[in-house]
């Protein structure tokens, strides 16, 4: 059931949080591409919040997705935020958006980028990227993006001599914009698909004052800085997507170190975002609450011993 509510403003951008009650990846990649394309009219849409949840697809080739209705994104370039292995909606929405025929570039975190390249070079993801035509996904470029830093002057020096970002640069969210705008001029879509918390498995009552604040900024203050750096260099009509989580509006215990809030705090700037950036870009703005995902990272949150945060979830 969905409920909608008329916008008092006839420019307002739509706003859409999109709250699944059986996710499946087919389901959230339609979704993606969905709210993709043209959701112009002046409404908020808002759908009743249920409790489900899934485990991760089986990596097959019968898996392909087939898309529900004819839907054409040839010309249309896509960057999406937080890309690392093929588990995880991240990988879902870029199947979905490269099925439609969308090109699709992808910023991954630095320590993990080698890993990524290597597997894809490899042909470790190669089931996992065949499209519903029997064609094989092909990542166009792929960016060492760290969303926690705006700027290269944003970077400390214990983060440059890390070694596990040895070789890297250009990887704070304004470079990254720059050397998408250099490679491919204007994009048509921006999809913000990670979030951290360090502190996740602490309860709220635990939580340090650093640890929620560094949820909140890897998780929601992120989105507004992707808005902000790639607004300026997205088309007219173009489309911002976040992913989201119901534990903004309930208790989903194991869900600590603030990462509730930080995903309440991505709602609310979502339809601020969607109000502003409509106006200043001509884009849209908007969030799905996909459900518990048996990914890899949310497979390791948890105490050893005991089952994963993700497990209670989808128990």
């Amino acid at each position: 059931t969905t409920t909608a509510i008329a916008s008092p403003e006839p420019n307002c951008s739509c706003v859409v949080l999109l709250i699944i009650r059986k996710p499946t990846l087919l389901i959230i990649m339609r979704a993606a591409v969905i709210l993709a394309l043209a959701l112009g009219s002046a409404s908020a849409f808002v759908t009743r919040p249920f409790n489900a949840g899934i485990r991760a697809a089986p990596r097959t080739a019968a898996a392909a997705p087939r898309m529900a209705a004819s839907i054409d994104l040839t010309g249309k370039t896509a960057f999406i935020a937080g890309v690392a292995d093929s588990t995880g909606y991240g990988w879902a929405i870029a199947k979905a958006l490269a099925d439609a025929g969308a090109t699709v570039t992808v910023g991954t975190w630095p320590p993990v980028l080698q890993i990524f390249q290597k597997s894809i070079a490899s042909g470790k993801f190669a089931e996992d990227s065949i499209l519903s035509d029997g064609s094989t996904m092909e990542i166009a470029k792929v960016y060492p993006l760290d969303a926690v830093f705006d700027t290269a002057e944003d970077v400390p020096e214990e983060t440059k001599n890390n070694k596990r970002y040895a070789g890297l640069d250009g990887y704070s969210i304004s470079e990254v914009a720059k050397a998408v705008e250099a490679d491919y001029g204007k994009i048509d879509i921006l999809v913000h698909s990670l979030a951290n918390g360090p502190e996740v498995v602490k309860p709220l009552l635990e939580t340090s004052r650093n640890g929620y604040l560094m949820a909140s900024s890897a998780s929601a203050y992120s989105f507004v800085s992707l808005v902000q750096k790639f607004g300026p260099i997205m088309n007219e009509g173009g489309a911002c997507l976040s992913l989201t989580y119901i534990a903004s509006e309930r208790v989903i215990p194991g869900y600590g170190g603030g990462m509730s809030s930080a995903k309440a705090q991505l709602e609310s700037d979502t339809r601020t975002l969607a109000w502003e950036a409509g106006r200043a870009h001509g884009i849209r703005v908007n969030t799905i609450s996909a459900g518990p995902l048996k990914s890899r990272a949310a497979s390791a949150i948890g105490e050893k011993g005991t089952k994963s945060f993700i497990e209670y979830a989808i128990d």
